[in-house]
């Protein structure tokens, strides 16, 4: 539509750098001079009016944040407020020509019915069960693409699931749940509102434009999949998203796990569920802190085989006779955390007191006493989430083991999360006997024991 169609105010538009003249980041022509639009306000009402300017039928997407690419030249219009009637771009409200508070990263750009793409974005679920379940795609470029889990959450899967006809989000997964793609990531740091009609009209960085890797890559579980919902899973409380204190959530509340009966198996669902790879250690007694929350699953008990914790067999939801000191916690492989060999105290009145005996090789072994001190037995404590130490004995205080002594002349600093991180000889390099067996006594052990004499008095006395 041109000036001399008698309707005042109507500039020349273009849409560019899409896939056809239908689609791209929007144009407008002022003073001789091609310039772009600020995305601020922008959506479909706006897009609409594109679409119906330069005949290309209706408005499947309004993408924003440059998603066509920056443009070079003026920002023309900012604040565009179209009420969907207009008959060009030109004549919905705006800031003056010109006037703006943008730069190129914030483009507006439009798709169009006409555009010959199928659908908006487009969109699919891939390496699923069905079509509403899987790992997210996109097409740009005419190159199928993934997007990154950063921020990905359940209000960015219900748009996703919306444009699909899918129903309602149930799970917004990441870690590459669906397998990892292959391809070009296409979208990151997506920031959806829930009103948007396609997953190309959320916010999210520039296409292409990523820090991410195909480990990462996001997944959806749609109410239509006819899939269960598996519950989210996050852990805290550690300098890595597969390390920590581990949170379910039900009922829209945030809630811990007790680690009655929790094992590597249980940490290994957890792990896979985030994709985070495997479980190195499955650490109990809060010992990534103690959370705030209400004590959600008690009693887990995963085969292994299971997709989420919240198909594993358990306690209903709530139903715990735990406390927050017994929070569960899991180290994953992803975590960047290297491996924390497993470790107990045996032969000792309590779980929190006895010989300390390291895994290794699939074998247990026993740890010497030289320059074994109180800041090695603090480690044990911690690892074991038995409080703080009060001793450190050696001497085979708490008796004498009979296989292998792993461990010689441990130097911890205070600050490993396990005892394998602490400095050593190499792994059954040493020149000690069963005589000098090393052992600890955590703060927890007299906390577990006064709590049992409490009980059998209780009991004595009716």
């Amino acid at each position: 539509v041109f000036a001399d169609s008698g309707i005042s105010a109507v500039v020349p538009l273009r849409l560019v750098n899409g896939p056809s003249r239908c689609a791209g980041r929007v144009e407008v022509l002022h003073n001789h001079q091609w310039g772009t639009v600020c995305d601020d306000s922008w959506d479909l009402t706006e897009a609409r009016v594109v679409c119906r300017q330069l005949g290309c039928g209706t408005a499947l997407s309004a993408p924003r944040e440059s998603r066509f690419g920056q443009g070079t030249d003026r920002i023309w219009l900012h604040e565009v407020n179209c009420t969907g009637t207009e008959a060009a771009l030109s004549e919905c409200r705006a800031r003056p020509w010109g006037e703006h508070n943008c730069n190129h990263v914030e483009d507006a750009g439009v798709v169009c019915s006409d555009s010959n793409i199928p659908d908006p974005g487009p969109l699919q679920l891939v390496n699923g069960p069905n079509r509403c379940a899987g790992r997210v795609e996109v097409l740009h470029n005419h190159q199928w693409g993934t997007v990154c889990d950063d921020g990905w959450d359940l209000t960015d899967a219900g748009v996703v699931c919306r444009e699909l006809g899918c129903g309602t989000a149930l799970s917004a997964l990441g870690g590459a749940h669906f397998g990892r793609g292959s391809d070009t990531i296409w979208l990151d740091d997506i920031n959806c509102t829930g009103t948007e009609a396609a997953l190309t009209e959320c916010r999210a960085r520039p296409w292409g434009n990523n820090n991410c890797h195909h480990g990462e890559d996001a997944g959806v579980v749609c109410s239509d999949s006819a899939l269960p919902h598996l519950a989210q899973v996050r852990l805290l409380n550690s300098p890595s998203r597969c390390a920590g204190r581990v949170e379910v959530i039900h009922n829209q509340q945030w809630g811990t796990v007790c680690d009655d009966g929790w094992n590597i198996t249980d940490a290994g669902v957890v792990c896979k569920q985030l994709g985070c790879g495997t479980a190195l250690s499955a650490p109990g007694w809060a010992r990534f802190g103690q959370g705030s929350g209400p004590i959600w699953l008690d009693e887990v008990d995963c085969t292994g085989t299971e997709a989420s914790l919240s198909e594993c067999r358990a306690k209903p939801w709530g139903d715990h006779n735990c406390h927050h000191r017994e929070d569960a916690s899991v180290v994953c492989s992803g975590s960047g955390i290297s491996e924390v060999a497993q470790l107990r105290l045996v032969n000792g009145p309590s779980r929190c007191a006895g010989r300390v005996e390291v895994l290794h090789n699939q074998q247990w072994g026993t740890v010497c006493d030289d320059n074994w001190d109180i800041i090695d037995a603090g480690i044990v404590c911690k690892q074991l989430g038995c409080g703080i130490a009060l001793s450190a004995p050696g001497a085979g205080r708490f008796g004498r083991g009979s296989d292998r002594i792993w461990l010689d002349d441990v130097q911890c600093k205070g600050t490993e999360i396990g005892l394998s991180e602490c400095r050593a000889r190499p792994w059954g390099d040493n020149n000690c006997h069963h005589g000098e067996d090393a052992g600890v006594i955590c703060t927890v052990h007299f906390i577990l024991t006064r709590t049992s004499d409490f009980t059998e008095c209780r009991d004595s006395r009716g």
